[in-house]
């Protein structure tokens, strides 16, 4: 019966959900073979319609400098080694010309055209960074799981901006609001720093966030399970691979041809759905 269901996961995977408006359904599309080193999260560049996929390749939260990025292609085919020399990367954000990273106590700064770290920004005090976003202003907000912090970077400058947030992963930039997930809780945290409670309920190992073109959110978790939550508040899951013990990382999302893209950690894949 296992089998048949991980058969039924790799090959037909097909999970709907139906909203006020219409039956949406989550399709598969491809995945990658098993080649990536513990994928954690992926980044899509539509400028050159491209994936950037963070490797940790060793422990979560060694500073070992195993760690990579690698380019994947669109049809999940082409894996190629990109950037080196970092330590179980997480969280990735694109802003201009550099692809920012989140490096268990440091962000690092990769230049676009051709993979090579730029600057390196230390947190003093981070433990575990998790995962990134960038604001329309170039700043950027990284989080500490393991601290309950979500620290900034100013032109260069790093604060904190929040605190006591137990459990505090992903992290999404979007208008003046910056939205993060928190054990199975979603927070907004508008430019006041005032928070607000969006959904809660959902599996404690929330990790990824996206935003769809009608806003609402894709949220991933860890353990396998990945969410639609709307404004409201109401969510639907969408996927659930708890029982085949494959994860749901940091996701990456091509917001404009709606394709959900899955790191799956320990499975060392990435897949790609469809959203209709």
């Amino acid at each position: 019966m296992l089998q048949l269901r991980r058969f039924s996961f790799l090959f037909l995977l097909i999970y709907s959900f139906s909203s006020s408006a219409q039956n949406v359904k989550l399709n598969k599309l491809w995945e990658t073979d098993p080649s990536l080193k513990v994928p954690e999260s992926v980044v899509y560049y539509a400028a050159e319609k491209i994936l950037f996929v963070s490797n940790i390749d060793g422990k979560p939260n060694e500073k070992d400098l195993k760690g990579s990025i690698n380019k994947v292609s669109l049809d999940g085919k082409q894996i190629n080694n990109w950037a080196t020399n970092l330590s179980a990367p997480k969280g990735m954000g694109i802003y201009l010309d550099k692809i920012y990273v989140a490096d268990i106590d440091e962000v690092v700064a990769i230049t676009l055209k051709n993979g090579k770290i730029a600057q390196r920004f230390p947190v003093e005090g981070a433990v575990f960074l998790n995962d990134l976003t960038i604001d329309n202003e170039g700043i950027i907000y990284v989080s500490d799981s393991e601290t309950g912090k979500i620290h900034q970077i100013d032109k260069g400058k790093v604060s904190t901006y929040l605190e006591n947030q137990n459990g505090v992963n992903g992290l999404l930039c979007s208008e003046q609001n910056l939205f993060f997930l928190a054990n199975g809780i979603l927070w907004k945290a508008d430019s006041n720093k005032s928070l607000t409670k969006i959904a809660e309920g959902m599996d404690e190992s929330t990790d990824g966030i996206e935003m769809t073109k009608n806003k609402e959110f894709i949220i991933s978790c860890w353990n396998g399970v990945v969410y639609n939550v709307k404004s409201d508040g109401s969510k639907t899951e969408l996927l659930d691979t708890r029982e085949q013990k494959i994860n749901a990382a940091d996701i990456g999302f091509d917001q404009e041809n709606g394709i959900l893209y899955i790191p799956t950690f320990f499975s060392n894949k990435v897949y790609a759905f469809k959203l209709n």
